[in-house]
């Protein structure tokens, strides 16, 4: 199957609904990190034919839970699920972040090629990183556990925000270790067109954020 009929049929199996030459971009994106991924190693997957299941679908399962007009990506890597994400809401502020300068500077060159003018990129450590308003939503793929997560980014969620934290199999044991200022909303299991094994999207809220939320 050719990767625009795969993805026109998993965005229809998610029931997943993009504006006008949102498609476009998102194969464009996936030749650009196929490309680069041959010198650059972005990501682990090195099969092409994959790249629209496991990288464009997997990211994009996670829309729906996308709330908020700011969303920051936390160790994107090649993007995932920022960049996809950002191509599917145009209207939402994107921020990628990752203290690799190679990755970064792919990142910076997808938003350049695409015209993506919703997506800003920052080369350091998450930890380092200052924004003069909070992010409605942190996400994050294959960047660490979820405690670390929470830990080197609670400073740039804004109030009523949620981390979104992709996972594969259930993570009970990471799960156990989240901090008491921190709640799990939701553990959704998403069915990936194309992707075999088990994919989880962990929903994380600030405990305070919740009570303010009630008063």
């Amino acid at each position: 199957m050719a990767p625009g009929e795969q993805l026109e049929q998993g965005l229809r199996i998610l029931g997943i609904d993009l504006p006008a030459g949102a498609q476009r971009g998102l194969l464009d994106y996936a030749a650009l990190l196929t490309k680069w991924n041959r010198t650059y190693q972005l990501t682990a997957l090195r099969d092409p034919s994959l790249a629209v299941s496991h990288h464009l679908l997997d990211s994009l399962a996670v829309l729906p839970f996308v709330g908020g007009e700011s969303l920051l990506d936390v160790g994107s890597g090649g993007g995932m699920p920022g960049i996809p994400l950002a191509i599917a809401r145009p209207e939402l502020r994107v921020v990628l972040v990752d203290s690799n300068s190679k990755k970064a500077a792919f990142l910076q060159q997808v938003a350049i090629e695409l015209g993506l003018a919703n997506i800003a990129v920052h080369c350091g450590r998450v930890e380092a990183y200052r924004s003069p308003a909070g992010f409605a939503v942190i996400t994050a793929r294959a960047f660490s556990d979820l405690a670390g997560l929470v830990k080197v980014s609670s400073q740039l969620l804004s109030a009523g925000g949620r981390w979104l934290a992709m996972k594969g199999v259930y993570p009970d044991d990471e799960l156990a270790l989240l901090p008491h200022e921190v709640a799990v909303d939701a553990v959704h299991r998403l069915a990936v067109p194309g992707v075999v094994g088990e994919r989880h999207l962990v929903v994380i809220s600030a405990v305070q954020q919740r009570i303010e939320g009630r008063l």
